[in-house]
């Protein structure tokens, strides 16, 4: 994996690079090997993650033949956790 480290700007490389490893599933995988797993722990696991894969990948066959309503994406440059649509700070209620 590289990183370019442009105008000497480290701490922007060091984002771009954390968010590479995290999308890798890294920090995920370095957490469960932190300690033992028991084989039927893991089996356990690893059939979950199996079942959220199918029905990820089912819903969006779904999505593609038109039998669900497609899922609202991010535009780019939107936090995560903001709302699909709106405009931000405007579209949020006021506290008082």
């Amino acid at each position: 994996m590289q990183v370019l480290v442009r105008d000497n700007n480290v701490e922007q490389a060091m984002k771009v690079l954390k968010r590479k490893l995290q999308r890798e599933g890294l920090f995920r995988e370095l957490r469960r090997k932190k300690s033992y797993e028991k084989p039927s722990v893991r089996r356990t696991r690893e059939k979950a993650e199996a079942i959220r894969r199918a029905r990820k990948m089912a819903r969006k066959q779904a999505e593609r033949e038109g039998l669900l309503p497609k899922r609202p994406t991010r535009r780019p440059g939107m936090k995560p956790g903001a709302p699909a649509t709106g405009t931000g700070m405007a579209a949020r209620p006021s506290r008082f």
